[in-house]
């Protein structure tokens, strides 16, 4: 014997609810993939990322950390770079095609909205602590507009 629904869903009411909510989470994720992608950038490109004091990252080329004499400061200050913008920017492609191509699927999961607040809440901190302004504005805005994602879903 089939049970009937608990809800009945018509995709008219899905898509207009959806696409709602979905245009802010969009350009949250955009704004996280951009900033990934120009730190990716800068880190593999150009100076903007470098030390003022050349002689700091002279330093940084002959000394290792405590942790391993296998890499360098200066190698291991890459690879943290990198591997923070790869994070940035898998965080973006994910939540940014969920939020285009599967919206249902994405606002319904608690596990990923939450996962998806926790990531931004954290890189707020971080950001607030460590980063300077322009990314820190960035990250905060694009926290803000996933909450309104969310709140515009739930409403």
């Amino acid at each position: 014997m089939e049970q009937a629904p608990l809800y009945k869903i018509t995709k008219k009411a899905v898509k207009s609810e959806i696409s709602l909510a979905s245009a802010p989470m969009i350009a949250s994720a955009g704004i996280i993939f951009l900033l990934g992608s120009a730190h990716l950038l800068y880190t593999f490109h150009g100076t903007k990322l470098h030390p003022r004091d050349p002689a700091l990252q002279t330093r940084m080329r002959e000394v290792s950390p405590v942790i391993t004499r296998e890499t360098s400061m200066w190698n291991a200050w890459i690879g943290f770079n990198a591997t923070h913008s790869c994070s940035s920017i898998l965080f973006g492609l994910v939540w940014g095609y969920l939020a285009l191509v599967h919206p249902y699927f994405l606002f319904n999961s608690h596990f990923l909205l939450g996962l998806g607040f926790v990531f931004l809440a954290f890189y707020v901190f971080l950001g607030k602590a460590y980063f300077f302004s322009i990314p820190f504005r960035g990250i905060v805005l694009a926290s803000v507009l996933y909450v309104a994602a969310i709140g515009v879903n739930w409403a």
